[in-house]
């Protein structure tokens, strides 16, 4: 039986899985718009706005409640990643406000696409560099102190190479998911074979990019054998749907790759919330913290699930 404070870094997980199915998705779309290219690339661009224009401040509630849980559930080890990790996670602060800013501005005639589309890049990487300081044990509880220099402790932990690798590696899974995600969105059949194409290619170099991250940085984290299985296995039944047009199924597994991603990150993770030192439970907050977040977190899905459900089937039902 799983202890309360495993339960609870749980939680976190699947809202930062389910930030990245929906999320990361609409920086995927940001970077496709930047992307547009051929005779309907300005189709292109109307269909991603049309696609992420509903959603795109309702998905904000999955990263909104990672960090919640984070520094109410584990202080300790949101205060070491807050502190050693807080110049990639402003800048990535940054992107977010500016890209909402700019898609507003873009959606209603003022400009700012370019805006828009290159925070949809730059803020993916820094998202990934950030997991891969932590999945490296980069960041500990000895890298937020301030007798370091200022490089090795707040620079030296996420500007790697092994950062940037993963970085890149979050931006191939978010225009993944958001092409893959728009092949069922176009109604044209014109748009659909863009999109198509752009899904493959970025199926293409998240595979790629999984077998760099694995093969030549000894610092990521082993991985399940089982959820290696599964991931490829999901990778390839996307790559398929794709081939055969059956776009529906390619989202499902498109979303379960990605998710099996995560899922892989978790469990190489565990138990410990900061490797190498700092487990989930002693990083736990006092039991009574735990168990009102707990109840918070059940009450609080009482209210959201049936919204989003509503939101998803007014805008995106066929």
């Amino acid at each position: 039986m799983l202890a309360l404070p495993d339960v609870l870094a749980a939680i976190i997980l699947v809202a930062l899985t389910a930030y990245v199915l929906f999320g990361g998705a609409d920086f995927g779309g940001g970077a496709w718009d930047l992307l547009a290219s051929g005779p309907r690339r300005t189709q292109q661009r109307d269909l991603i706005a049309h696609a992420i224009g509903p959603v795109w401040e309702a998905n904000h509630v999955w990263l909104i409640l990672a960090i919640v849980l984070l520094f109410t559930c584990f202080p300790k080890a949101f205060a070491t990643i807050a502190i050693s990790l807080h110049i990639p996670l402003t800048l990535m602060l940054i992107g977010i406000v500016l890209r909402g800013s700019a898609f507003v501005f873009q959606s209603y005639g003022g400009g700012g696409g370019r805006v828009f589309a290159t925070a949809s890049l730059v803020t993916p990487v820094l998202l990934g560099m950030c997991v891969g300081a932590v999945a490296s044990g980069a960041v500990g509880t000895q890298g937020a102190g301030s007798r370091e220099p200022f490089y090795q402790a707040y620079i030296g932990p996420w500007l790697t190479p092994f950062g940037f690798a993963v970085g890149l590696f979050a931006l191939a899974c978010f225009a993944f998911l958001a092409a893959v995600y728009l092949t069922l969105e176009a109604r044209d059949a014109a748009l659909q074979e863009d999109f198509r194409h752009r899904a493959i290619a970025a199926g293409a170099a998240v595979f790629a990019m999984a077998v760099i991250g694995l093969a030549l940085f000894p610092q990521a984290p082993p991985v399940n054998d089982r959820v290696v299985a599964l991931t490829a296995a999901a990778a390839i039944g996307a790559f398929w749907s794709l081939w055969r047009r059956r776009y529906r199924l390619a989202r499902v597994a498109a979303a379960g790759e990605v998710t099996l991603i995560l899922l892989g990150w978790g469990l190489a993770q565990h138990p410990y919330v900061l490797p190498p030192d700092l487990t989930i439970a002693g990083a736990a907050a006092p039991r009574i913290t735990l168990e009102l977040a707990l109840i918070a977190v059940l009450g609080g899905a009482v209210v959201l699930f049936p919204s989003l459900y509503y939101l998803f089937k007014v805008f995106k039902a066929r």
